[in-house]
C-alpha cells in the first residue's frame, strides 16, 4: 500500500485546485433540498455554502472522475459539513469553511467515530460566493486522522477536535488516485454495532420504558402480573432442555417483550432469577 502522507508539503507555496462556479450551480443550491428549515440566518448561510460547496465538488469529480459512480442522494447536510457523499464505495465527508485563516481545522467528533457519519476521507473546501469559486484546500484519510487524535492530547474540545492543516494532504489528485488503486476495506471505519449488541441496547431500551421492577418485592413472593411463573410460558406439549444456570432457589420469574421487530412468529422471553445474599443484597441473574 502507498502512502501520500510521507510526501513533504508546505501549503504556504501550495497552489490550491479552484472549482469556478457555473450560474447552473447557485440556482440548484436555492432549490437543492439538503436543510431543514431553520430561523437562523447565520446558520441558513452556512447551509447555502455546504450546497454551493458539495455541487461544486460534484461538478469537478464529473470532469476528474469519469470512471467512478458518484452518489449524494444520501447527503446530510450540518453545519459545516457534508455527510455521507460517496465516490463508488467510499465514503467522503466535505468539511467546509467560508474562511481558512488559521492553521486549525475543526472537525466534530461523531463525524470521526460514528458509523453513520465516519467517512474514509475528509475534503476540506473553502467556499467564496462573492468570487464564484471553491478552494480545494486538501483531504485526510480516516486512519491518518484517528492516529492524529489518539497520539495528540487535548486536541477534542467541545465535541470538536483541533486538527492542523500540516497534516492535510495538499495534493487532491491523491483522492482519485486512493479511489483507484484501494478498496474501501483498506481504509477501517467504525462499525455499526452486531445484531447481538443492537438486540441488548432494544432489551435495555424496552425495559427502561416500563415501570422499574420492585425485586426486593420478588424475595417476599410479591410479583406484577406481567411477570409469570417460567412453566406458565412455555409450551408443555414441547420437549425443552431449558434451565437456569443458578438453581439454588430464589424468585424466578418471566415476561413476554416486544422488541418491535418481526422474528417470523417467534417470541422472546426475558427470564430473571432474584436470590437474597448476605447484607441485605439481592443477586439478579437474567
Amino acid at each position: 500500500m502507498f502512502d501520500f502522507s510521507v510526501i513533504p508539503a508546505n501549503p504556504k507555496f501550495k497552489q490550491f485546485e479552484v472549482i469556478w462556479l457555473e450560474s447552473e450551480v447557485f440556482e440548484q443550491a436555492f432549490i437543492t433540498p439538503l436543510t431543514s428549515f431553520s430561523d437562523d440566518e447565520a446558520a441558513q448561510w452556512q447551509f447555502y455554502l455546504n450546497k454551493l460547496a458539495l455541487l461544486g465538488f460534484q461538478q469537478w469529480l464529473e470532469k476528474r472522475a469519469l470512471s467512478h459512480q458518484i452518489d449524494r442522494t444520501q447527503c446530510i447536510n450540518q453545519n459545516n459539513a457534508i455527510y455521507n457523499f460517496k465516490i463508488d464505495e467510499f465514503k467522503i465527508n466535505l468539511i467546509i469553511k467560508e474562511h481558512i485563516l488559521d492553521e486549525i481545522v475543526e472537525i466534530s467528533n461523531e463525524a470521526i467515530i460514528k458509523p453513520e457519519f465516519a467517512a474514509h476521507f475528509y475534503v476540506l473546501l473553502e467556499v467564496s460566493e462573492e468570487q464564484q469559486q471553491v478552494i480545494m484546500r486538501g483531504f485526510l484519510r480516516h486512519d491518518t486522522l484517528m492516529n492524529y487524535c489518539s497520539q495528540s492530547r487535548n486536541c477534542l474540545q467541545n465535541d470538536y477536535y483541533q486538527i492542523p492543516l500540516s497534516i492535510f494532504d495538499f495534493e487532491i489528485n491523491h483522492l482519485l488516485f486512493y479511489c483507484d488503486f484501494l478498496e474501501p476495506i483498506t481504509i477501517p471505519l467504525p462499525m455499526v454495532p452486531k445484531e447481538s449488541s443492537s438486540m441488548q441496547y432494544l432489551i435495555s431500551s424496552t425495559i427502561s420504558q416500563e415501570t422499574p421492577i420492585q425485586l426486593g418485592q420478588w424475595i417476599k413472593g410479591i410479583f406484577t402480573a406481567e411477570w409469570q411463573e417460567i412453566n406458565d410460558l412455555f409450551n408443555p406439549q414441547a420437549v425443552l432442555a431449558f434451565s437456569l444456570r443458578n438453581q439454588g432457589g430464589g424468585a424466578k420469574r418471566g415476561k413476554l417483550i416486544d422488541l418491535g421487530m418481526d422474528f417470523q412468529g417467534q417470541k422472546i422471553l426475558l427470564l430473571v432469577n432474584v436470590t437474597e445474599e448476605v447484607d441485605d443484597k439481592l443477586s439478579v441473574l437474567v
